[in-house]
């Protein structure tokens, strides 16, 4: 992988195909409105699920799902709100989830999805 649109877009394909593996039913990707970018929605059960998608090399800087900061939270909580109001959905539970994905050489991905990661 030579740039970080691609690990990024990498890891991004590895949580949905990990999601979808664990049951969630992924209902967008990449979904963009003027304030920002969702990178998965899914549905589990009646619940809505946000997630947000990290991807990194190394833990160098720390582990992928370190590097969702409480800035960050605010602006998902946001983007959560247009996406629900662009889709007319109006679900009775609403989750926000980070998935972690490190990529290294020669070994599978390692996957780390913390459920209800925030509120």
């Amino acid at each position: 992988m030579s740039t970080t649109t691609e690990l990024g877009s990498r890891g991004e394909t590895i949580a949905a195909v990990y999601l979808s593996d664990a049951g969630l039913s992924v209902l967008d990707r990449n979904w963009r409105c003027r304030d920002g970018e969702l990178d998965i929605v899914a549905r589990e059960g009646a619940a809505i699920v946000f997630c947000e998608v990290k991807t990194r090399r190394a833990t160098g800087f720390g582990h992928p799902v370190e590097a969702v900061t409480p800035a960050k939270q605010r602006r998902l909580r946001l983007l959560a709100q247009r996406w629900l109001s662009a889709h007319d959905e109006h679900a009775p539970d609403l989750r926000f989830d980070v998935v972690g994905v490190l990529v290294r050489p020669g070994v599978p991905a390692l996957v780390t999805h913390l459920r209800g990661a925030f509120s």
